[in-house]
């Protein structure tokens, strides 16, 4: 009944819907990463739009609007360069991630006034969703669902064997440019939730641990939709009874989910070769 109790109020309504259209989005766009081996890109994109959020506070636009547009330019320009073979990819996320958290920094001190609190940037705040968050959340899972049930299998050839996908007719680059601005996007709409520190564990964690029981990409990304949502269910639950930073505890869940996972593959994988 006191679990049943915390729909009574606004904020917990609207974090549990949070959780539930960013496990759509990080489960779906998170296995693809995974299968493109592409977390340290992501990686790069997340701390790249930091300066996003510091240009917005200085010129007084929405920050998660500055972080949108400095992720998805980040984005395109890792892709791009790395095509081209102008930096070897390592460097290039180290650029992009350096520059943008510079820059964030640079221009959050140069805002009039106080300085801003960027706590709920850096660390998330699930309970700090606002219906603006929500609606723009939801477009996106809309749009990333429809995106990989029409074009699933295009998705599949290129994650998996971009020569092949060519030889099929399948425009890889488009696919590949549409693709990373999704990420970029999904990587900015979850920071309200895990933060920029701890996005990229939102992304990568679940999938691993259903990756753990099944090699199917359709599989993994329907068991990181779930496993997402229930780490972020019961991380949001604990957060609000502790009193403790929401994102940190979802991610922290996660991770003992995960060992609980590794732990019953061992036990089970064990049995097996006894038998």
């Amino acid at each position: 009944m006191d679990f049943l109790q915390l729909f009574k109020y606004g904020f917990i309504q609207q974090a549990f819907l949070a959780a539930l259209l960013m496990s759509i989005t990080c489960g779906i766009i998170g296995t693809y990463i995974v299968s493109r081996r592409m977390v340290f890109i992501s990686g790069g994109i997340t701390h790249a739009s930091f300066g996003g959020v510091g240009i917005g506070y200085f010129f007084g636009f929405p920050p998660l609007a500055g972080a949108a547009l400095f992720a998805v330019l980040a984005a395109l320009t890792t892709e791009n360069l790395t095509r081209k073979k102008v930096l070897r990819n390592d460097s290039i996320i180290a650029i992009m991630w350096s520059l943008g958290m510079a820059l964030g920094i640079i221009f959050v001190y140069l805002t009039p006034g106080y300085a801003p609190n960027l706590m709920s940037f850096l660390f998330g705040s699930i309970i700090t969703v606002t219906k603006t968050d929500l609606w723009l959340m939801f477009a996106l899972a809309v749009t990333v669902s429809i995106f990989f049930t029409l074009l699933f299998k295009p998705i599949l050839y290129v994650a998996f064997d971009e020569q092949f996908a060519r030889t099929r007719g399948i425009p890889v680059m488009l696919i590949n440019y549409l693709l990373i601005i999704l990420v970029a996007l999904t990587i900015v709409l979850s920071i309200r939730v895990a933060g920029i520190i701890l996005v990229l564990s939102v992304l990568t964690i679940p999938q691993n641990i259903a990756n753990l029981f099944t090699n199917r990409f359709s599989q993994i990304m329907t068991g990181s939709i779930i496993l997402g949502l229930i780490a972020s269910v019961l991380g949001l639950v604990i957060s609000y009874y502790l009193d403790i930073p929401s994102g940190a505890t979802i991610i922290f869940t996660l991770v003992l989910m995960y060992l609980a996972a590794r732990f019953i593959k061992v036990v089970t994988f064990g049995r097996k070769n006894q038998k």
